[in-house]
């Protein structure tokens, strides 16, 4: 058995889907279903007895320790997060108390259950943490691609948390030999990504016949991996990973924003015709830069590559396409989480939450 944190969220329930989808191993799916936790992602294993679902927060001790110690997993995947780069400037205390506190308290509870098993149990026993390129800072247009030994430089509130939780799990590793791994993606898109992100939310617009804004002037590149790539990416190394290691998973597709934008317009132009604006790139509408913009990220993934022999299954144009169908077939979805009312779809699947729910 296995425990994944925030396994209700964007990459957290594709990994439980897909996980699923290939194992009989059961997993304890920990989420504190904040605003982007959705149970409805997960509708699909709807009373498969493989999934047991807890409603919770990861800074929770009792909690966690409760957790641990009635399922007994043999790995943690950490997912939970808060992860929007805007939000974390409106509002940096979410991110300091999820990311930074909310790791140390699961590092804490992981360690007190790993230390408490059998040697065979110990070796066994795996703490994965996922995080993001973003604690690398930003590149020059020529600069190297970020690599597992690039030098730490968050430029936002939101990379700066994930930089300290990153930092928490190396040292509980260094300082008292718990056997964690850390993977570090880039941009990820997919089925299931809460409509403030930039291919959602701009594919949810252009349908709407709306602006589709972005920022300063387009031109801030992103290395984009498509979601189920990074699932595959991630079983690889919790199955095969050096303990203690860090793995940089990447999509090896640079894009700016504003030819992902275009490339969306052209896609939907081609399979929604009937929008209210054709062509969809009518509607790109510059706004001002938010602060402290970084301007470039990429992933150089060859270690993964390497040492467990992964790369990534979709370029760019098989992803992207793959996504926009996936959001022109769930537009019911869509409208829920746009309108809150994903949230009354919990109510009535499994008639609230009490800490026990499990669908």
């Amino acid at each position: 058995m296995i425990l994944v944190t925030g396994g209700a969220g964007f990459i957290g329930s594709n990994f439980v889907l897909d996980w699923l989808a290939r194992s009989d191993e059961p997993v304890v799916n920990l989420d504190a279903l904040t605003y982007a936790g959705n149970l409805e992602n997960l509708a699909g294993i709807e009373g498969d007895p493989r999934h047991l679902f807890r409603h919770g927060d990861i800074g929770d001790a009792a909690l966690l320790g409760g957790l641990l110690a009635e399922f007994r997993p043999r790995a943690v995947l950490h997912f939970a997060a808060e992860s929007h780069v805007d939000r974390s400037i409106l509002g940096p205390g979410d991110f300091v108390r999820t990311n930074v506190t909310g790791t140390f308290t699961l590092l804490q509870a992981a360690q007190g259950y790993w230390s408490g098993l059998d040697r065979a149990a110990q070796q066994a026993f795996r703490f994965l943490h996922v995080s993001t390129d973003e604690v690398y800072g930003s590149l020059g247009p020529d600069d190297a691609s970020f690599s597992e030994t690039t030098p730490y430089q968050p430029n936002s509130p939101y990379s700066a948390s994930k930089a300290a939780s990153d930092h928490f799990v190396r040292a509980w590793h260094h300082t008292y030999g718990l056997p964690t791994l850390t993977t570090n993606c880039s941009n990820n898109y997919g089925p299931f990504q809460f409509p403030e992100k930039l291919i959602p939310l701009v594919i949810a617009n252009a349908l709407a016949g709306k602006p589709l804004p972005i920022y300063g002037d387009g031109l801030n590149i992103r290395d984009w991996l498509y979601v189920g790539d990074h699932c595959d990416a991630i079983r690889q190394v919790l199955e095969r990973g050096r303990v203690g290691e860090t793995y940089n998973i990447g999509g090896w597709n640079e894009q700016t924003n504003l030819s992902v934008v275009r490339l969306i317009c052209s896609i939907l132009d081609g399979l929604h015709p009937a929008s209210p604006v054709v062509p969809h790139e009518q509607l790109i509408s510059f706004v001002k830069d938010r602060p402290g913009h970084d301007r470039r990220y990429a992933i150089d993934a060859r270690k993964i590559e390497r040492e467990l022999g992964w790369r990534p299954a979709e370029t760019f144009e098989t992803g992207i396409r793959k996504t926009v169908a996936w959001y022109l077939d769930n537009q019911a979805w869509v409208g829920r989480v746009q309108s809150g009312g994903y949230r009354d779809w919990i109510s009535r699947q499994y008639g609230g939450l009490n800490g026990q729910a499990s669908p």
